[in-house]
């Protein structure tokens, strides 16, 4: 089983800055890939970024040049730098990892959610 903590969402003007870090405990084996992904009101949850075991990352189109995902393996964390926020950033974040067990069954766990809100 693996425990997802995530931090540092909170209100944010136009413009501004935020660092989400998501922290994986518990009994790893391996982890192929952590990401971000985010959901609006009325809106469907989207891909923000993900960051594979080998450090290869991905973002959404709308946060391309803006968001920056890193991973620290020794400690099993995620973070996703936020710079040049806009209002339509405004949404509940979610930390996923897929876990990769001794016999090789991946599991996608899903962090609990943190606020973003961008406004003046």
């Amino acid at each position: 089983q693996v425990q997802l903590v995530e931090s540092g969402g909170g209100l944010v003007q136009p413009g501004g800055s935020l660092r989400l870090s998501c922290a994986a405990s518990g009994t790893i084996f391996r982890i192929p890939a952590m990401g971000w992904y985010r959901q609006a009101p009325g809106q469907q949850r989207e891909l923000v970024a993900v960051v594979l075991s080998g450090g290869i990352t991905n973002y959404g189109d709308s946060v391309k040049g803006r968001f920056t995902i890193s991973r620290t393996i020794a400690n099993n964390t995620a973070y996703l730098q936020m710079n040049g926020l806009k209002p339509e950033d405004t949404a509940v974040y979610y930390c996923n990892v897929l876990h990769r067990d001794i016999t090789t069954r991946t599991i996608s766990y899903w962090g609990q959610g943190t606020q973003v809100t961008v406004s003046s």
